[in-house]
């Protein structure tokens, strides 16, 4: 690899038998210690996002290990973004056994496992601001309609390049394009290492490969109930970047890094089963669908806008979000094409679903799910309209032609994200009333100090001309 420490995957993989993961749905507190002693594991970290999607956590020695599992590790809630004022700061961490992993690498004898928690309150009330506990109310919610949601993100992130200091920048590693290989990807050992630990992490990784900007990849790993996915969505990102690091590099999720380029998208599949039967497919339904799945649809079109600030919830968010990059602006759907917001893929049977192309990986996994299962969960209840799809290709129809199909834009900007937000009932109630208000405080910040700023781009066409 050009440029960049040549390291061998055994600085990386720990060589352990993966086989005890099967057993951890069903994990007990006693199971977790015998494992953790087993393994030789010395620190605890136990993990959780803030309403921004960043990870958290709080690690703990093996002498705190049952204390852990007790759930009676407390830390500050007002210290995390969008938690609670100082005067009630004090949160509990309750883990959830089937999530323990041990991380890979580093000293056999004294290894690091990780726990992901739900936040509790003193008196073990689940706390309304925790962004899985947004997710697991959804889940809930669906599961008393009889219905499980199935999802797959797939996360494209950047490879770049750290400066002389160290700092982050924008030099990418390589020139590829999409599907590129060796010696134009130059990332290719790099994002390797980060399957390898994946895999011994209990993923199940489907493919790996260069994507369509410089510097850019994707690593798709197989599709979970919604509240897995979110997990392994936030695992995923600590991994990427964790590894990238290791390799001198700095990987990204931001979703638009470099001007002219394409940026990186979170595009999210999604599905209904029912018994164990996937309740979108209907052999005898429009497009070989059932109802459920045109209303799902529906709601998904609905919500779209209201659903956008956090789908896409930075300001660098929207800088994606314009035509001539396959990123989505319109409010549409299709089978043939990738324009729309929502592609329904060609697979029937078991693997119907939708896509829901507009998300981007900065974004918190928990919310994101939440906002998608709940907008929905509307459409169903509601028997939204899924319209007919736009096969042709949006970006080149005239406004009127849009107007006349009905297709909307997504949002132009944050702060507009952030308006439709406030509008969207469904959207908000999924969030629930915590997470919404301070999420949206946050956002209102965010694109004040943003509009505030003088930009290159001003100076370069304003200072000399005026």
């Amino acid at each position: 690899m050009a440029g960049a420490p040549n390291h061998r995957k055994e600085s990386y993989v720990a060589g352990t038998s993966r086989s005890w993961l099967s057993g951890l749905s069903g994990a007990t507190k006693q199971d977790i210690l015998e494992l953790a002693s087993a393994h030789s594991v010395r620190f605890l970290r136990l993990t959780f996002t803030d309403i921004l999607g960043v990870n958290k956590n709080v690690e703990v020695p093996a002498s705190q290990f049952a204390k852990a599992l007790d759930g009676d590790i407390m830390f500050d809630g007002s210290s995390i973004e969008g938690f609670v004022r100082i005067e009630e700061s004090d949160m509990l961490l309750t883990p959830d056994f089937s999530t323990f992993r041990i991380f890979p690498g580093g000293d056999e004898k004294n290894r690091v496992a990780r726990l992901i928690c739900d936040i509790t309150t003193p008196d073990g009330a689940p706390f309304e601001g925790d962004p899985r506990g947004a997710l697991k109310r959804q889940v809930a919610r669906a599961k008393a309609q009889g219905y499980v949601m199935n999802a797959g993100m797939e996360a494209e992130f950047f490879l770049f390049k750290r400066g002389a200091d160290g700092a982050p920048s924008t030099n990418t590693y390589d020139v590829g394009a999409y599907f590129d290989l060796a010696p134009v990807d130059q990332g290719e050992d790099a994002r390797r290492a980060i399957v390898d630990v994946l895999e011994e992490m209990g993923f199940e990784i489907e493919a790996a490969h260069h994507e369509v900007a410089h510097g850019q990849h994707e690593i798709d790993f197989r599709y979970a109930d919604a509240l897995t996915t979110a997990d392994n969505l936030a695992t995923f990102r600590f991994v990427v970047r964790d590894v990238a690091t290791k390799f001198g590099m700095h990987a990204s999720f931001m979703p638009k890094p470099i001007f002219g380029q394409n940026g990186s998208g979170m595009h999210t599949h999604q599905s209904l089963f029912r018994e164990g039967q996937n309740a979108f497919y209907d052999a005898a339904g429009a497009y070989e669908m059932s109802a459920v799945a045109h209303h799902y649809l529906g709601g998904l079109l609905t919500h779209a806008r209201g659903m956008c600030a956090i789908t896409n919830p930075l300001v660098n968010s929207y800088k994606r979000l314009v035509p001539g990059y396959e990123a989505p602006v319109n409010v549409a759907w299709s089978m043939r094409n990738r324009s729309p917001l929502v592609r329904v893929p060609a697979r029937r049977g078991t693997g119907t679903r939708v896509e829901l192309r507009s998300p981007d990986p900065s974004a918190n996994p928990y919310l994101a799910l939440a906002v998608m299962l709940a907008a929905g969960l509307d459409g169903i209840e509601t028997q939204a309209s899924s319209r007919e799809p736009v096969n042709e290709n949006i970006w080149e129809m005239s406004h009127r032609e849009k107007r006349r199909l009905r297709i909307d834009d997504l949002p132009h900007d944050l702060n507009e994200a952030c308006d439709e937000l406030e509008k969207d009932d469904v959207i908000q109630s999924a969030l629930g009333g915590h997470i919404a208000s301070h999420f949206l405080a946050a956002k209102r910040q965010e694109w004040r100090e943003y509009i505030s700023q003088v930009s290159q781009w001003e100076l370069d066409h304003y200072l000399a001309k005026y």
